[in-house]
C-alpha cells in the first residue's frame, strides 16, 4: 500500500512502514509528460494515476473539448483513454499496469469494497504510526518545519483522524445499508456479527477523537500529556488491530457469498451505484485523503469503477469529483 497522491513532504512518523519506499518518486531523467485535455475529464485523471505508477510526473494543459492528447517527450498519441493507456505501456512496459490481463468476474460492489478497505488500512496504519512516534519522541529542540510546533502537529494529527474517522464511518453505512442487506436476503441473519461490531466500533473511534481533543489542551512535556499520548497510542493500536481482523472477516466470509445472491446484470448495477450513492459525501470533500491510501494502481482500478456508473446525472457528479481529485 502506498499513497497516490504524496506530492508534498511529510514527516517519517505519517507514512506507514511498509509503504516508505513505494510512495510516488519522479523516475531520474524521465521525459517531460503532458497530458492535453479538459479540466473535467475523468479519463485525465485515470491517465495520470496510470503515470504515477509508473514513476512519471505529469503536467496538465487545459483544451476545450473531448479530445485527449497524451505528450511523452516528442511523441504524440491522441483517442480514448484505452488508446493512451496502450501508448503509455508501450513506452514503459515497467512497472506493468496488468491492466485487462485478468478476467475477473467479481461483483463490482465487492471490488468497491474492497478497495475502500485498503484505503482505510493505510490510513490506520499511518495514524498509529505517528501516534507511536509522538508517544516516544523526546522534546524537540527546533521545529520541524513540516510539522510546526507541538501543538500544530497535534492539530495536523487530529485532522487526520477526523478525516479518517469520516470515511470510516461512511464506508460503514455504505456495508450496511447496501451489501449487508445483500446478503440477509440470501440468509437472514448472516450478517448480524458485522452489524454488531460496526456498533461496538462506533463509541470507541469516537472516545479517541475526545482522547485528542483532551491531550491537545495539556502542557506539553508533562506527565499527564506523556500518559494521554500512551492511552491514545494503545487505543489506536487496539482499533488497528480490530479493523484489520474485521476487514479480514468480512473478506474471507462475507464478500465471496455476494456473487452466490446471482444478482441480475440490471439488480448489480443498481447496487453498486447505490454503493457510491452513499459515499458520494465523504467522496465530494474527501476524494483525495481517500486516494492517499491507495497505490496508483488502485487508485485507477477505482477510478475506473466510479466511470462505469450508467445513471448519467450520477456519472457526472462522480466525473466532477473525479477531475478535482489534485
Amino acid at each position: 500500500m502506498g499513497s497516490c497522491l504524496a506530492k508534498s513532504k511529510k514527516p517519517k512518523a505519517e507514512i506507514a512502514p511498509c509503504d516508505c519506499t513505494r510512495r510516488f518518486r519522479p523516475a531520474p531523467l524521465a521525459p517531460a509528460v503532458r497530458l492535453y485535455c479538459s479540466a473535467s475529464s475523468a479519463v485525465a485523471a485515470y491517465i495520470r494515476f496510470a503515470l504515477l505508477h509508473k514513476n512519471l510526473s505529469l503536467q496538465l494543459v487545459p483544451i476545450d473539448g473531448e479530445t485527449l492528447v497524451l505528450e511523452i517527450g516528442s511523441e504524440r498519441v491522441s483517442g480514448c483513454r484505452e488508446t493512451l493507456v496502450r501508448f503509455i505501456e508501450e513506452k514503459f512496459p515497467h512497472p506493468p499496469l496488468k491492466l485487462g490481463m485478468v478476467v475477473d468476474a467479481e461483483p463490482l460492489v465487492v471490488k468497491v469494497t474492497r478497495l475502500q478497505h485498503r484505503s482505510i488500512t493505510w490510513h490506520m496504519e499511518r495514524m498509529v504510526r505517528w501516534a507511536e512516534d509522538l508517544r516516544t519522541r523526546g522534546k524537540r529542540k527546533t521545529v520541524d518545519p513540516a510539522v510546526g510546533s507541538p501543538r500544530m502537529e497535534l492539530r495536523k494529527f487530529g485532522k487526520n483522524y477526523s478525516e479518517l474517522l469520516e470515511v470510516m464511518l461512511e464506508h460503514a453505512q455504505m456495508e450496511e445499508r447496501v451489501v449487508f442487506p445483500l446478503l440477509q436476503m440470501a440468509d437472514p441473519g448472516l450478517c448480524k456479527a458485522a452489524n454488531e461490531e460496526h456498533a461496538r466500533d462506533l463509541p470507541v473511534m469516537n472516545g479517541i477523537k475526545e482522547d485528542m481533543k483532551s491531550i491537545g489542551v495539556m502542557d506539553y512535556g508533562g506527565p499527564a500529556y506523556k500518559e494521554g499520548l500512551s492511552n491514545l497510542s494503545d487505543r489506536l493500536k487496539s482499533l488497528q488491530k480490530h479493523c484489520k481482523e474485521h476487514f479480514e472477516e468480512e473478506e474471507e466470509d462475507l464478500l465471496p457469498l455476494v456473487e452466490a445472491t446471482e444478482l441480475s446484470g440490471e439488480e448489480e448495477m443498481r447496487v453498486f451505484e447505490e454503493c457510491f450513492n452513499v459515499m458520494r459525501a465523504t467522496h465530494s470533500h474527501l476524494f483525495n485523503f481517500f486516494l492517499e491510501g491507495l497505490i496508483p494502481s488502485e487508485a485507477m482500478e477505482y477510478v475506473d469503477l466510479m466511470m462505469k456508473c450508467s445513471d448519467k446525472q450520477h456519472k457526472a457528479s462522480l466525473f466532477q469529483i473525479v477531475s478535482n481529485a489534485k
